[in-house]
């Protein structure tokens, strides 16, 4: 059976790092909310993908406001976020309907390529777990009791969403225990046992997280 294309989008940022009261993920570039931008980009990639939007539940009236405020209609199923990410998309997974390949990606990286959507999602279907991922450019340095090393940056990657698994996989990896190492799915997944592949993601897919950030992201967008 063909698996079916879901794409869990978590948004769970307080604005903190951008100094705002305005959740980062609402904050508006070229007219829009960021999170408008980043869903739209799934539904340019795929218009029959399945999106759901994993929100904080003090959220949920605000992003139905902003959706009538800018008439958008892009059809998406909504979930009430957890204490944290792994639980957030612990609860996305809870309206997947399997067989499927599943996409996590934050919110706010809006400007992820749909070339690296569909590197992510056809690296999955042959193989069950794909990431996006970008070489260093800037030299790197390994910090220690000792003081600081040099170290080879081409035996490092730094790692984008989305991740896309297969969806069983998936939900099943998210059944472990809650570990401080799980800074990403990927690592959820890798703790599990599955081997995670990878592909070529796009440098422009900053996850905006600073005022910088948005900065560039308007320029970007513009």
């Amino acid at each position: 059976m063909k698996k079916v294309r879901i794409a869990i989008i978590v948004a769970g940022g307080k604005g903190e790092r951008m100094q705002t009261d305005i959740p980062k993920q609402f904050i508006e570039i070229k007219g829009k909310p960021i999170l408008m931008h980043t869903l739209e980009v799934f539904q340019k990639f795929d218009s029959s993908i399945k999106l759901i939007l994993v929100l904080p539940a003090v959220q949920l009236a605000f992003w139905e406001n902003l959706c009538k405020k800018h008439f958008f209609t892009l059809k998406h199923q909504i979930v009430e976020g957890g204490k944290t990410r792994f639980d957030s998309v612990k609860n996305g997974l809870s309206a997947v309907q399997f067989p499927a390949l599943v996409a996590v990606h934050d919110g706010v990286r809006p400007l992820v390529s749909i070339d690296t959507i569909e590197r992510c999602f056809c690296e999955a279907e042959k193989n069950e777990a794909s990431i996006p991922v970008i070489d260093l450019v800037d030299s790197i340095r390994k910090i220690s009791e000792n003081g600081s090393q040099s170290v080879d940056r081409t035996a490092y990657k730094l790692v984008q969403t989305p991740q896309v698994f297969d969806g069983e996989i998936l939900k099943k990896a998210y059944q472990q225990e809650f570990s401080s190492l799980f800074t990403d799915d990927a690592s959820v997944v890798e703790a599990f046992g599955k081997k995670i592949n990878l592909v070529e993601g796009n440098r422009e897919n900053i996850k905006i997280t600073t005022s910088f950030d948005l900065q560039m992201a308007e320029m970007l967008l513009k």
